[in-house]
C-alpha cells in the first residue's frame, strides 16, 4: 500500500493530537536541544523547515534574541494553523513552503534549521542543496533525524502491537519514514550531494520519553501521526482496536502506571 504524500499525510486531526500528545511526549527535549546549539552562533535570521506545529518555533521565539529574524516553514497548512494558534513569545514569519522548492532569495539567512523534518524530503540531497542556496557564506544547517525505532522504545512497541493485527499488510509508517533515515553516511553523502564540502558533524543524543499511562504513548503514536491514516485504510481492526492493542502491548512493556522509554536521535551540523 503506498503511502500518502508529504502534504496530505498531517490533516487537522493528527496535528491537534501531533501538538497535544506528540509534542510534550519526544519532540520538546530535542527542540530545547537544537536551539541551545544554535543560539551561541548568534544568527541574525533563521529559517525554519518542517516547523509542523512550533515546537523549535516556540524556542526560538523565546530563546533568541529579540532582533533574530525568525521565518517558520511547513508544507503543511494543517500543522501551521496549529502552530500559529499556539503562539510565540515574539514575531515570527510564518510560510507555507516546500523544502524543496525554497522561495526565497540566495544566501538570505544565517542558519537552516529542521527537527524531524529530514526524513520527510523526497529528494534529501536536493533539500540540502536548497538549505544551502539560501545560506550566506559562512552559515549553519542545524537538523535532527530519529535514530532506528529499535532504539526508541515507544515507537517500537506501538508499530510492532499494530503490525500484529495486520499480519499480510503490516503499516511500515514508522519504521520506514520517521525511523526510516538513520545512517550517519547516507545522510553525509546527501549533505554532499547537496553541495556541502565539509563533513557535518553527527551526534547520536538519546533521552527519556515519559507519560502518565501506558496509554498515551498508544494513542499519540496510533491516531497522532500519520499511521493513522495506515490503519484506516485497512480492512479489519480499525483505529480503536489497534489503539487499545497498542496501549496493552505499552502496558505488559512498561507497566500500568506512569511509563518512561529511551527515545533517540541523530543530531547534525554543518557548514555552508
Amino acid at each position: 500500500m503506498p503511502l500518502p504524500t508529504n502534504d496530505s499525510r498531517f490533516s487537522d486531526a493528527v496535528a491537534a493530537l501531533y501538538q497535544d500528545l506528540l509534542v510534550p511526549l519526544i519532540f520538546a527535549p530535542y527542540a530545547a536541544d537544537l536551539v541551545a546549539r544554535l543560539a551561541p552562533l548568534q544568527p541574525a535570521s533563521v529559517l525554519e523547515l518542517a516547523a509542523g506545529t512550533g515546537v523549535v518555533t516556540r524556542e526560538l521565539a523565546a530563546r533568541l534574541a529579540p532582533e533574530v529574524q525568525l521565518v517558520a516553514t511547513d508544507l503543511n497548512e494543517a500543522m501551521l494553523a496549529v502552530a500559529k494558534a499556539q503562539g510565540t513569545a515574539r514575531d515570527v514569519a510564518w510560510r507555507q513552503a516546500d523544502a524543496m522548492a525554497l522561495p526565497f532569495e540566495d544566501a538570505s539567512f544565517d542558519a537552516v534549521v529542521c527537527q524531524f523534518g529530514a526524513m520527510f524530503f523526497p529528494d534529501k540531497a536536493h533539500a540540502y542543496a536548497e538549505a544551502r542556496r539560501v545560506l550566506r557564506p559562512g552559515g549553519t544547517l542545524l537538523f535532527n533525524t530519529w535514530d532506528r525505532i529499535g532504539t526508541n522504545d515507544f515507537a517500537w512497541v506501538v508499530s510492532d502491537a499494530v503490525a500484529g493485527l495486520f499480519p499480510e499488510d503490516p503499516p511500515r509508517f514508522l519504521a520506514s519514514l520517521p525511523h526510516g533515515y538513520f545512517s550517519a553516511e547516507a545522510i553525509a553523502r546527501d549533505l554532499a550531494g547537496g553541495g556541502f564540502a565539509g563533513p557535518p558533524t553527527i551526534e547520536t543524543v538519546t533521552a527519556i520519553s515519559r507519560a502518565d499511562t501506558p496509554g498515551l504513548p498508544a494513542l499519540a503514536y496510533c491516531q497522532g501521526t500519520p499511521l493513522r491514516g495506515e490503519i484506516e485504510a485497512r480492512h479489519g481492526a480499525g483505529l480503536q482496536e489497534a489503539t487499545a492493542a497498542a496501549t496493552a502491548a505499552m502496558t505488559a512493556r512498561f507497566g500500568a502506571g506512569p511509563v518512561a522509554g529511551r527515545i533517540q536521535a541523530l543530531v547534525v551540523q554543518v557548514a555552508r
